[in-house]
């Protein structure tokens, strides 16, 4: 997983709700993180062997970013 990028979906960026971005094997992936955890994809889906592997290396990245914005 390379770049990968979060965005708040909201002017306000105290509600919850995130936009997040990586390229992995030179493909674009994008999403919405919810506030309960929940992936919505945008473009692209990780194909089902690697699916579960990635989105918990997503929630990582997201509680540091989003641990980071409320400092």
């Amino acid at each position: 997983m390379q770049h990968f990028q979060v965005q708040s979906l909201y002017a306000d960026k105290r509600l919850p709700g995130w936009t997040f971005s990586f390229y992995l094997n030179q493909h674009k992936y994008t999403g919405i993180y919810h506030s309960n955890g929940n992936i919505e994809w945008t473009i692209n889906q990780p194909d089902d062997e690697h699916i579960n592997k990635i989105q918990t290396q997503i929630h990582d990245l997201m509680i540091y970013h989003i641990y980071d914005e409320q400092r």
